[in-house]
C-alpha cells in the first residue's frame, strides 16, 4: 500500500520522493487509541521546475483519511 501511495503522489504531482518516514505521536512512541499515521517526505521536481521563473509551493499536504496524513517538503526547503 505504501508504495502505491508514493507512486500515485509522484505521478500526480510530477515529483520524485527521495525520503519518507513516519513522524508524530506514533514515531515518538506515544500514540493514543485515535492517533493517525503521520508520514513526512522530501521530494524534488523535474529540472524544468527549477529553471522556470515562477516557483510553485515548496510543500505538499495530503490528509488522505482519518488514519493517514502525508506532508512533504521540497528538497531546498530542508537545506
Amino acid at each position: 500500500m505504501q508504495t502505491r501511495i508514493a507512486a500515485a503522489l509522484e505521478a500526480e504531482h510530477s515529483i520524485r520522493i527521495l525520503y519518507a518516514c513516519e513522524s508524530g505521536s506514533r514515531a515518538w512512541g506515544f500514540p493514543s487509541p485515535d492517533s493517525d499515521y503521520d508520514v513526512r517526505f522530501i521530494y524534488v521536481h523535474p529540472l524544468a521546475w527549477y529553471l522556470g521563473l515562477d516557483e510553485g509551493p515548496d510543500t505538499l499536504n495530503f490528509p488522505v483519511d482519518d488514519e493517514l496524513d502525508l506532508a512533504g517538503w521540497e528538497l531546498r526547503k530542508t537545506l
